[in-house]
């Protein structure tokens, strides 16, 4: 409890709170003006009656006990970065038990010293900022009151310490997603038996989860979402943790099936998420008794059999999402008497809607999929009741008819129609929207004009109509341009209309109306006939994330100014003719370099199940560890990407590539490319492929890609290659000889071509010494030779032959004798 009293808080804490005032204005240049909460901090009042500063008496004196600083500036279009060190002043206010300084883009390191000073700090909260170097402090394990810890959403790095979580004993809730943490998870924090919440999401751990995990008996919520790359088996334990009230396991590569029986002790359960995993078999049939859960969400599994029916028994249920699965039969209509549901998520499986049955729907849906589940007629006149709904996918089914009018007055975000036999021209007030974001018509039999007032859709980003014939002329093509942020266009029939411009141009000069488009994010013109240079203007609009001119007709040099993308993520100049020398500057990408805290597409710190998600786009497509892959639009914000394969291209790589940390495919394959490979390649952490094949690299190829944790796919092929290949860590699994073929000379175990320095010494020849006139070993051998003459001349002469022999005969009968006879005739009867 906190008491305000007449006494006024110490002088000393009182400085340090306003140093910390003047280190952000001098590290900013602010005014007092700009400063959220901070304006009544001075000099001339009790620091204790200053907002965010709370005060505790105790002993009949007073001291700063909390601070609530989360958002210290307020929000502008220009964004502020705060140096880590003016955290410092802080460190001098001993009595601190709460401090919440989220949401402050703070950068840099975060201080090694200090945090041992706050000795009774109980409450730390430093989410949402910008630390990008380092570990977490050793000190911060020292807190041994500490019950909040809060470090989600930065950039730290490393592994977590095997030993720190030890001393944190009393901790009851730690998060820690959204960081680049590797390495395995410390099972001192499965034995934190006070913890109550546990998030480490959207890290990079390795191995697998241990089943330590079922020690935290008292935890309510588990997110574990999106740490593991490899193959994994939900711990068994998991399904003991009786007290869950949330279980996220997503995008772990998780295999098995659900189990029946123990996911029934999980009374409490109100989130359950298993969304892309390899998850198999059938839904549980019993998981309606499971009475609590608001949110299922089973998405991108291998999901067999049908929906059970007690799913009708979840009468909280808000979120249900089971697309992208391998489930049959026909889709329960019962669901619409759920009132509670909001997002109803289907299409991707085998499920078949029953067009006959009348829906008079309790629910108010935010996201509706039925793709691909066998809807025939025209669209379903049910929908137009939902009057909240912001994504609608009816994707490959039978419908037919027009786009109807009531649709296109719903004010709907997400559309998406291909795939069908819609005809008919399009409403024009669908483009009077405020709200349309995304617009799927491919592969339909639209036709008629476009309507004139297209343009007015200023909130449109994704505009996807290809192999859908409209006619007719567009007679202001710059007006889309000012406010559509994404065009997907390739292989289109357009006739005088957008893609006609952008998708069947001859020449890059064409482009000259995206320039007008300064919020581009999203540019697609692969497949295309696009002749002539690079045009500079691309690379000066500042919110291009991705560009993807893949398979076209460009030539000439990469312009130096690329480096103004400072948003890039996917670039893909693969299949032109480009020439010249990669840029050096290619390594000042800033969102390549690290991952950017404000990521692109809309995307979340967390998946809540009650938040719309835009529907899956399979029309992007990136070469992907040697494969063509389809990317929806809620998987890009996951990739960063850079292919300059396929071109003419010369030079030696920059060894500023090693800059782009974030990099998780680069393919500079098929080019004149020559000399060394850069170490700094090594640096690249976040590498699952590389593709240098087809140059003329010559040289060894470094140690350091050893250091590579994430590399799955390594191609140096058909250079000029010579040396030992890398061994240790992932290295050691790049076996498949035919990505080292056609080198000059390498070896390693890889390929199982032994390395000199690997085979069995041998012993040198002996070398004569020629110069030399005497020799020990000559006169060795003289002397034997003089021995053995001596000896026969002798031996001719009668003068060395012993008299007689005494021998041992055996005769006929087997009884031996002894005689004595001369040596002549013993010699006489050797012969016979």
């Amino acid at each position: 409890t906190f008491v305000a009293t007449s006494l006024s808080c110490p002088e000393h804490q009182k400085q340090a709170l306003l140093h910390f005032k003047a280190s952000i204005i001098n590290a900013t240049s602010s005014t007092k003006s700009k400063l959220n909460r901070l304006d009544s901090w001075n000099s001339s009042s009790d620091c204790c009656h200053w907002g965010g500063v709370i005060c505790s008496s105790r002993f009949g004196s007073m001291t700063v006990l909390a601070l609530y600083l989360d958002e210290i500036m307020l929000h502008s279009q220009e964004t502020v970065r705060l140096p880590s060190t003016i955290l410092t002043p802080l460190f001098h206010i001993r009595s601190l038990m709460h401090l919440d300084l989220s949401n402050n883009s703070i950068q840099g390191e975060l201080p090694r010293d200090g945090f041992g000073n706050l000795t009774k700090l109980v409450h730390l909260d430093l989410q949402f900022n910008l630390f990008i170097i380092g570990a977490i402090p050793s000190q911060l394990f020292q807190l041994r009151y500490l019950q909040y810890l809060d470090l989600s959403l930065n950039s730290f790095q490393g592994e977590l310490p095997r030993d720190g979580f030890g001393n944190s004993t009393k901790l009851v809730h730690l998060d820690l997603t959204n960081n680049h943490f590797h390495g395995s998870i410390p099972s001192q924090i499965f034995h934190l038996r006070y913890l109550q919440y546990l998030d480490l999401s959207s890290n990079s751990f390795q191995g697998t989860l241990s089943e330590e995990v079922a020690f935290l008996q008292n935890l309510r919520v588990l997110n574990l979402g999106f740490i593991f790359n490899m193959e994994n088996k939900i711990p068994k334990g998991i399904w003991n943790l009786t007290k869950l009230h949330q279980l996220s396991l997503a995008n772990n590569h998780f295999f098995g099936k659900i189990p029946s029986s123990s996911i029934m002790n999980l009374k409490g359960l109100e989130i359950l998420e298993l969304y892309d995993n390899s998850l198999s078999m059938e839904i549980p049939a019993d998981i309606g008794n499971l009475s609590n859960i608001t949110c299922l969400a089973l998405s991108n599994n291998n999901l067999t059999g049908r929906i059970p029916s007690s799913i009708l028994k979840l009468t909280k249920l808000e979120t249900l999402q089971l697309d992208n699965n391998k489930l049959v039969g026909e889709i329960p209509s019962g669901l619409s008497n759920i009132k509670g549901l909001k997002s109803l998520l289907l299409g991707g499986n085998h499920l078949t809607w029953n067009n006959n049955a009348k829906i008079v729907p309790r629910f108010k849906l935010s996201e509706l999929s039925l793709k691909s589940c066998g809807l025939v007629g025209e669209i379903p006149n049910w929908i137009s009741t939902q009057k909240t709904l912001e994504t609608l996918d009816l994707s490959e089914n039978q419908l037919e008819g027009t786009f109807p009018q009531w649709l296109a007055e719903m004010e709907v975000e997400s559309i998406i129609l291909s795939n069908n036999s819609l005809t008919g021209s399009l409403p024009p007030f669908l483009f009077n929207s405020d709200n349309l974001i995304l617009l799927s018509l491919s592969h339909n039999k639209f036709h008629g004009e476009l309507p004139s007032n297209i343009g007015n859709a200023t909130a449109l980003e994704f505009l996807i109509w290809m192999t859908t014939i409209f006619r007719g002329s567009f007679r202001h093509p710059s007006s889309i341009f000012m406010h559509s942020h994404h065009y997907v266009c390739q292989t289109t029939n357009f006739l005088a209309t957008l893609c006609q411009i952008l998708g069947q141009m001859r020449t890059s000069d064409s482009l000259i109306y995206l320039q007008m488009n300064s919020q581009l994010e999203y540019l697609d013109i692969r497949d295309n006939k696009i002749t002539g240079e690079l045009p500079n203007f691309i690379f000066q609009i500042p919110t291009l994330r991705t560009l993807i001119l893949r398979n076209n007709s460009l030539h000439g040099s990469i312009p130096n100014c690329i480096s103004n993308l400072t948003n890039f993520q996917i670039l893909d100049l693969s299949y032109n003719y480009l020439v010249g020398e990669i840029p050096a500057n290619f390594g000042n990408l800033v969102a390549m370099i690290g991952t950017t805290m404000e990521s692109p597409y809309n995307y979340s710190r967390r998946v809540d199940c009650n938040r719309p998600r835009q529907g899956n786009i399979d029309d992007v497509t990136v070469i992907w560890k040697k494969s063509k892959q389809d990317l929806s639009l809620r998987r890009l914000q996951i990739f960063h990407l850079l292919d300059l394969s396929m071109n003419q291209l010369s030079g030696e790589i920059p060894a500023s590539l090693g800059n782009l940390k974030a990099l998780k495919h680069l393919n500079i394959s098929h080019n004149n490319l020559y000399g060394s490979l850069p170490t700094s390649l090594g640096y690249l952490e976040n590498l699952e492929s590389l593709d240098l094949s087809h140059n003329n690299l010559s040289g060894s190829i470094p140690q350091s890609l050893a250091k590579l944790q994430q590399l799955t796919i390594l191609d140096v092929s058909n250079n000029k290659l010579t040396g030992k290949i890398p061994i240790g860590s992932q290295m050691d699994t790049m076996d498949d000889p035919s990505f080292y073929a056609n080198n000059s000379g390498l070896c390693g175990m890889q390929i199982r071509v032994p390395c000199l320095e690997n085979l069995s010494p041998t012993k040198p020849p002996r070398v004569e010494n020629k110069e030399t006139w005497f020799s020990w070993e000559g006169v060795g051998i003289g002397y034997a030779i003089g021995f053995f003459v001596t000896v026969g001349i002798l031996y001719l002469t009668d003068s060395f032959v012993p008299e007689n022999l005494q021998i041992t005969a055996v005769n006929k009968e087997g009884k031996e004798y002894k005689c004595q006879v001369s040596y002549k005739l013993c010699m006489q009867w050797s012969k016979i």
